[in-house]
């Protein structure tokens, strides 16, 4: 049994996770639930790590990861969210035929349309969302981008996907990355670096690698997930 501080510190805590992928700070908990002091939050957490509703994670800032809610809380966010997804996103299936059963749903802002083809300018209208399935996401904030082209069919990627962008500003060779070409036009492609170059990698035979110096190259994210209409 959990008092009321301790629960609504815990839904605020999940909430804040839920929109921003970050956990919050102590001083954002302090004013979040009004509380006159940061050792009041700290006893707070302490209690709720003891009884298994949180872990913190080793050796990151600010990580704290919710291992479970109240029951009548998550019934009830199980129905809000249920309510909250759009009637496309009842028509998408991952790739992988990943199956949501019952999970709950995070959700997320879908940007526009990115090119995978020759770069082509994002359209960020922020209107539409899609209901993603906690598992497909990390600890960084995500976002959704519509797949336009053909140029990554044979790492799985094809012309009307989702994709699921978890935002970064660096990654490793290999990883498959939203790239602003120019500070003007976006892709999606796979990274390489070769000196004094950054190469943006097809996965079509059809189209050839954009090779840029890296001032005209700035990484806005890596792929995590990917939906699919059938």
């Amino acid at each position: 049994m959990l008092t009321k501080k301790q629960r609504d510190l815990l839904i605020y805590i999940n909430d804040y996770i839920q929109k921003t992928g970050l956990s919050p700070s102590f001083e954002e908990m302090k004013t979040g639930l009004d509380l006159k002091s940061k050792s009041g939050i700290h006893r707070l957490i302490n209690a709720l790590v003891e009884r298994g509703f949180l872990e913190r994670l080793p050796n990151k800032a600010r990580a704290l990861e919710v291992k479970k809610l109240p029951e009548n809380v998550v019934s009830l966010q199980a129905q809000q969210a249920s309510r909250r997804a759009p009637a496309a996103a009842g028509s998408l299936r991952p790739a992988n035929n990943f199956r949501t059963g019952g999970e709950e749903l995070v959700q997320l802002p879908i940007h526009g349309k990115i090119a995978a083809g020759t770069p082509i300018e994002a359209v960020r209208d922020e209107v539409d969302t899609i209901g993603v399935p906690m598992s497909m996401l990390g600890m960084q904030p995500c976002y959704a981008l519509t797949i336009e082209g053909d140029s990554m069919m044979k790492a799985g990627i094809m012309d009307g996907d989702i994709v699921i962008i978890e935002k970064c500003d660096r990654a490793n060779d290999g990883d498959i990355v939203v790239a602003l070409v120019n500070e003007e036009e976006v892709t999606l492609k796979r990274l390489r670096r070769e000196i004094g170059q950054v190469v943006l990698m097809p996965e079509n035979d059809a189209y050839q690698p954009i090779r840029l110096p890296p001032s005209q190259v700035r990484i806005q994210g890596k792929l995590r997930s990917l939906f699919r209409n059938y």
